[in-house]
């Protein structure tokens, strides 16, 4: 079988400067390049945060996110990629710093399997963050 290793996640928003603002101030990402793709009339960005990527798109005419997307146990019942997430050494340390900041967190788990939370962005795309359980 072929090697491969995870490369980026993505997320389409309906205002890429208000997105790199706030994955820039709320995740610490850094823009690592701009560009636009032309068949998808799409504006981009790819962000980088250490090894993590992630590209953000700006798509003109595209549809908003619906409401039954933005809350994990909704979601779940529509097919399709569902998010991306990220580890975080302590889950309460993590949704303090989130508070914060006013984010939005749309769900948290605690349970003997293991620790999240989820987060939306500034355009309602749910990102999940883990605490894992020590072994």
């Amino acid at each position: 079988m072929a090697e491969f290793t995870f490369h980026h996640g993505g997320v389409s928003v309906p205002s890429l400067d208000e997105a790199l603002e706030w994955y820039g101030r709320v995740l610490g990402f850094a823009v690592e390049k701009r560009f636009y793709i032309a068949p998808a009339k799409a504006h981009a960005a790819m962000v980088r945060k250490g090894p993590l990527r992630f590209e953000l798109f700006e798509v003109e005419g595209a549809a908003p996110l619906p409401e039954e997307r933005r809350f994990p146990p909704s979601d779940l019942r529509t097919h399709g990629n569902k998010h991306v997430a990220f580890r975080v050494e302590d889950l309460e340390e993590f949704l303090a710093e989130m508070e914060g900041k006013a984010v939005d967190v749309a769900f948290v788990v605690r349970e003997a399997f293991g620790k999240g939370c989820f987060i939306r962005d500034c355009a309602g795309n749910l990102i999940e963050f883990v605490e894992e359980p020590d072994a």
